[in-house]
């Protein structure tokens, strides 16, 4: 038997670091293993002790690009077990707050780490002596998102206002209102980025994923909704363990999420989309066809454009919510602590982040569990790489590796946040 190995130390353009190992038997694949070796980080375990109220501040540490899905997740446990619910403008803002993060999130990774392999180039600086326009709108876009998180958080990285029951503080009418005219300007940007992305070669390919996402009665889904599937999971938040498990693997230093009855499901735009494309405005939804997408969307590789549509909504959604702003008479509504158990899940720009909190009387933190959507991932990603390695097994080393990195990256994984990219080792027997 011929073995054939194809090694790559580091893949770019992904936050985090981790290894692809391909077996490659009489040309089949036999295996295909995403293999993530950060360290794990122990913000389960650093959190147990720990009050109520320092649970925002920590888990927005877990990640620098998406700290608001992080945060919003943990409040709403917070309040769901301490019976609280936060409703009208608090509530709104917070949804505009989580805008700004898809905003910036998103913009990121369509121009800078995921456009170039359509295009050709080995990162966004070789990319931008061709589409230095793109950059700059990029970096316009990521600006402007920014921008929202720092006036509702407190500074753009790690915000610092997000508390149980609201905000330390809220903006004033004037404050959000000042970033009308630029969120008009960029909500044209994004409209044209959904046209250049929805030019791009895409590979043509398709998979009968099992998308799941948040479902909400009449908003696309932010920061609440039911957790629903394409085939037929429908169910609070806090039964998430009814129908999903994780499991340890020793490749990985992150778990596997599993459907406990069929196995790996999809998080993210693609299955955000597919479940609440009926939940889009109709200007969004008519972009959505004018970029040729239907209402669902099975080709991996064209998430990009299911990000960009999303940037677009994410923007129309930020001046509707600041049109209609009027600051609460109160910041923040009181809290009493009590022993219960609180679950929280919001969907971050990668797809549902799963949050679960046992508090002790006073309101310390007993046992924690949170589940981000690159571990949710990862099975899928596995199984994709296998399929589309598996239709080029007869193609060059180099040809493989760059199909396997383009794959990875249309899943935009954060390998830090599921630790708590690509090596490529290919053997061929």
């Amino acid at each position: 038997m011929a073995i054939r190995t194809i090694k790559v130390d580091n893949l770019t353009r992904v936050e985090g670091e981790g290894a692809l190992e391909l077996r490659i038997s009489d040309g089949h694949v036999t295996a295909a293993k995403l293999k993530i070796m950060e360290p794990p980080r122990f913000f389960e375990a650093l959190l147990r002790g720990r009050s109520y109220a320092e649970l925002p501040d920590i888990v927005a540490r877990i990640c620098g690009i998406c700290p608001v899905a992080y945060q919003m997740s943990a409040v709403h446990a917070i309040e769901r077990a301490f019976g609280v619910t936060v409703q009208g403008q608090l509530r709104a803002l917070r949804r505009l707050m989580y805008c700004g993060e898809w905003i910036e999130s998103h913009a990121l990774h369509v121009v800078m780490l995921h456009a170039p392999d359509f295009l050709g180039f080995p990162d966004a600086i070789r990319m931008a002596s061709v589409h230095g326009d793109k950059v700059r709108d990029a970096l316009t876009l990521k600006k402007a998102g920014n921008e929202l998180i720092r006036v509702l958080g407190g500074r753009e990285i790690h915000p610092v206002s997000v508390k149980p029951g609201g905000f330390y503080r809220v903006p004033s009418r004037a404050e959000l209102t000042a970033m009308v005219s630029n969120l008009e300007r960029v909500r044209d940007i994004a409209v044209e980025l959904v046209h250049w992305v929805a030019g791009f070669d895409f590979p043509d390919y398709t998979r009968d994923y099992e998308f799941v996402a948040l479902r909400h009665p009449c908003e696309y889904p932010l920061n609440e909704g039911r957790l629903v599937s394409s085939r037929g999971i429908d169910i609070d938040v806090a039964d998430y363990e009814s129908e999903f498990e994780e499991r340890q693997v020793a490749d990985s230093t992150a778990l596997h999420s599993l459907l406990k009855r069929r196995g790996a499901y999809l998080v993210g735009p693609l299955a955000r989309y597919a479940l609440n494309f009926d939940r889009l405005p109709p200007t969004v939804q008519a972009l959505a066809r004018q970029a040729g997408l239907g209402t669902v969307c099975n080709n991996p590789f064209r998430s990009v454009v299911v990000r960009a549509i999303e940037v677009a909504y994410a923007c129309e959604e930020a001046l509707r919510i600041i049109d209609a702003y009027e600051p609460p008479q109160d910041a923040a509504l009181t809290l009493v602590p009590r022993a219960g158990v609180g679950f929280g899940c919001t969907e971050a720009p990668r797809g549902i982040c799963w949050h679960r909190y046992t508090f002790g009387a006073d309101g310390t933190v007993e046992t924690a569990r949170i589940v981000p959507p690159t571990s949710q991932n990862q099975p899928s990603m596995e199984a994709d790489l296998a399929s589309v390695a598996g239709a080029m097994v007869d193609e060059p080393d180099d040809a493989i590796q760059a199909r396997c990195e383009q794959s990875i990256r249309n899943y935009d994984p954060c390998i830090s946040c599921s630790t708590h990219f690509l090596r490529l080792s290919v053997v061929r027997e």
